[in-house]
């Protein structure tokens, strides 16, 4: 299986990272940057505006990004809320 390698740019204060994916894994770098992005985002290692910044989106569209991958704005995930409505 051939693997694709994707080199993500240098900005300031940055470094790059490369990754070798699979032929079959249909992803550009900007998809795997917002999918990087929003886990970082999650897991307390940016801030809502350095991700969003970080993929040159403004906040609002961020937010937007984020619900695709599950990631909640309000730190808890869709499945607490949900059980959170349902207690009342």
């Amino acid at each position: 299986m051939a693997k694709k390698r994707i080199t993500l740019e240098k900005r300031e204060n940055m470094r790059t990272v490369t990754l070798k994916l699979p032929d079959n894994i249909e992803l550009n770098e900007k998809e795997i940057s917002i999918m990087l992005s929003a886990q970082l985002y999650n897991l307390g290692k940016m801030s809502l505006g350095q991700a969003a910044n970080h993929v040159d989106l403004n906040k609002e569209e961020f937010i937007n990004e984020l619900g695709k991958y599950n990631v909640s704005v309000f730190g808890e995930t869709l499945e607490e809320l949900e059980q959170e409505l349902r207690n009342g």
